[in-house]
């Protein structure tokens, strides 16, 4: 049988991690039979109160945080997010955001890694059309960037809308079509394009790019229609999910949506969070996770919007079919 994906244990590259704060310093060590050392760890508080989304990396380093649901520029100052990155998990300190006293949160993290088709990108901004490496050695279909300067939005880019399109990831805006985010070029598998817009590339000012290839078997990127049916659209990923994230593209304002398997270990999958906003999870949005992809069970048009079109990036919790032809079960 051929090889149906070079990923048989996804937690090498990716693990969600769910917490309750201590208040003090907390190290934190993931739950999977691997141990994985992030390079971006996305936390939320699910009780949501006024606190953001908090992305730490390795890249930028520690005690510098960016905000998805803010346009802000990168804070240096709060050094008590996450203060280290560690073999097996990371390490917390005390800031009310991210480990407030016996409040429950979660957390999704990546490792930096071609085979796993992740890479972060430190680049200074120059204000003209321009190229800008990447290590993936396959063309990303998902780019995130976010001016950490200065006060920007996030430019989220996926091969689904095609790179003349951009979604704000602060926003719960449609997609806009604007050439200048990403100088209407889809990226390669060595490059990815910049235009002139401040959001992406304002003179002197210093970026961050996050960017996600394909890997058959741990990851998909795609688009899905709705149908406002609580029998809606099953999107096949070719994996069992751990993380789906989507958002509308068209038509009337809806939030980014965001679920995992840990939240909600059985099916429906119902806790969802959204990374535009500081709510706490949403319980009225319900999908499925099943073996080879997702289900929509829910009539809103924020998930499910009659002949809308939603973009989406998923990664896997176990490959449909394993690389020695094992298949995967359901949930």
């Amino acid at each position: 049988m051929a090889v149906y994906t070079s990923i048989d244990n996804p937690e090498l590259y990716f693990q969600v991690k769910l917490y309750a704060g201590t208040g003090s310093s907390l190290a934190l060590t993931f739950d999977g039979d691997e141990d994985m050392q992030p390079d971006l760890v996305w936390l939320k508080r699910r009780d949501g109160s006024t606190y953001s989304h908090r992305w730490n990396d390795s890249v930028r380093g520690v005690s510098k945080t960016i905000y998805s649901d803010l346009n802000n520029a990168e804070n240096t100052s709060d050094a008590q997010v996450v203060t280290s990155f560690n073999s097996d998990g990371f390490t917390l300190g005390t800031s009310a955001g991210s480990n407030a006293s016996g409040v429950n949160n979660v957390a999704w993290c990546w490792k930096e890694s071609a085979t796993a088709g992740f890479d972060i990108v430190s680049y200074t901004g120059n204000a003209t059309n321009r190229t800008i490496s990447h290590s993936l050695s396959a063309a990303p279909k998902v780019v995130i960037i976010k001016d950490r300067s200065t006060t920007g939005e996030w430019v989220f880019g996926h091969a689904g809308l095609g790179f003349t399109k951009f979604i704000e990831m602060n926003s719960y805006g449609a997609a806009q079509t604007v050439t200048s985010r990403f100088n209407d070029t889809a990226p390669t598998s060595s490059v990815f394009t910049v235009g002139t817009a401040n959001d992406t590339n304002e003179n002197t000012d210093s970026f961050i790019a996050y960017l996600w290839a394909e890997k058959q078997g741990y990851s998909k990127f795609g688009t899905f229609v709705g149908n406002a049916s609580t029998n809606g659209p099953m999107v096949w990923t070719g994996f069992r999910p751990a993380y789906v994230l989507f958002k509308k593209t068209t038509g009337s304002a809806a939030n980014w949506q965001v679920w995992d398997n840990k939240r909600d270990p059985e099916n429906s999958v119902n806790n969802s969070s959204l990374p535009d906003n500081v709510a706490a999870d949403q319980t009225d949005q319900e999908i499925d996770f099943l073996s080879n992809g997702f289900k929509i069970k829910t009539v809103g048009h924020h998930v499910n919007g009659d002949g809308i079109t939603f973009v989406y990036m998923a990664f896997a919790e176990a490959p449909f079919v394993n690389s020695k032809g094992v298949p995967c079960n359901a949930r």
